[in-house]
């Protein structure tokens, strides 16, 4: 069975080989060490002109792919660890994000920034954040963020050849060795593929969001919007509370984290009217709260709930007992559920 690791590293395999003006840029990133997750091990030996090492700079390493981008290259970056894109920020926001405004769409900047993101490794305050909310309210970006129910490398693909603008890929350490989830794995659901008008305008299944609702299960009680390494917990919670406490659930879970398309919750949350959101970043100010806001403006009523589930507003801690304490899992979703109901 396929990992996460092999469906990425398969990706960037297939799009090396597609199209010379793909290259990879990245700290550490040649063989024989291959990345600091082992993404990219392999490529550098088959693939010595297209995949490059680079200074400690995360700040150049995207100036120099911004500037490969703008000479018609596809350059993929790869930031050790997410906490880093602190440090390409300006180059992100200030400058890749705004060329195609600046020089009145002449000019596209197709750059990818592939970075592992979350907790539960015990990397500690400054190796364990999930900072991809930063950049949600910067227009002229994508962000995607795989997870086990789609092929990841399916979507790192769409990402370098179908968006000409820059692409955040959030990738989550805990998923990299986990196994991608066929649909024999999910037997007890119902798997629904929300196809909305994906890049470019146009239909693409692992773009769009998919929602699993219980098999032979009585209407739904709450509505659950997430995505990444989260969606696999709350299936988890969706069977516990289906089992112990007779209380089912929809489970919307995005690919793509902005731009935000929330069509996809409407049908659910008509039977539920309650909304959970959950994701492992701090609370406060979160894709969450983004969703939730939205979905009230458009969906809204008075018999409209709405919880979220996510990371306490506080530095993630090095020891194990205390970092799974800060970050949300399986139970505190499950008590969320329980209160909305």
């Amino acid at each position: 069975m396929q990992t996460v690791i092999d469906s990425l590293n398969n990706a960037l395999k297939t799009a090396l080989e597609k199209d010379e003006h793909v290259l990879i840029l990245g700290e550490d990133i040649l063989d024989p060490y291959g990345g600091a997750f082992k993404v990219t091990r392999g490529l550098s030996t088959s693939f010595p002109d297209q995949v490059l090492t680079t200074p400690v700079s995360e700040a150049g390493i995207v100036g120099v792919a911004s500037g490969l981008a703008l000479r018609g290259f596809r350059p993929v970056v790869e930031i050790m660890f997410g906490d880093f894109v602190t440090l390409a920020a300006d180059q992100v926001i200030n400058h890749a994000a705004k060329f195609r405004y600046m020089y009145n769409d002449q000019v596209h900047v197709p750059v990818v920034i592939r970075t592992p993101m979350g907790g539960r490794r015990g990397y500690g305050p400054t190796h364990s954040q999930t900072m991809e909310k930063i950049f949600l309210g910067v227009p002229d970006i994508s962000i995607f963020a795989p997870n086990l129910f789609i092929d990841p490398g399916e979507l790192l693909l769409a990402s370098i050849f179908d968006v000409d603008d820059p692409v955040l890929f959030v990738e989550n350490k805990i998923q990299y060795t986990q196994k991608l989830v066929i649909d024999d794995d999910l037997q007890e659901f119902i798997i629904i593929n929300h196809q909305t008008s994906g890049i470019k305008g146009e239909i693409r299944d692992f773009t769009s969001p998919i929602q699993l609702s219980l098999r032979d299960a009585p209407s739904p009680s709450v509505t659950i919007a997430t995505y990444g390494y989260m969606a696999d917990l709350c299936r988890q919670a969706a069977l516990q509370l289906a089992y112990e406490e007779e209380i089912f659930i929809d489970i919307i879970i995005f690919s793509q984290l902005l731009p935000i398309d929330i069509s996809s919750i409407n049908s659910s949350l008509q039977k539920t009217g309650r909304l959970l959101v959950v994701e492992e970043g701090t609370v406060t100010s979160g894709w969450g709260a983004e969703i939730l806001a939205s979905s009230l403006e458009k969906y809204g009523n008075h018999h409209f709930r709405a919880m979220r589930v996510a990371s306490n507003d506080s530095p993630i801690p090095a020891a194990h007992i205390l970092e799974q304490t800060l970050l949300p899992g399986v139970e505190d979703i499950i008590m969320a559920v329980k209160k909305m109901v």
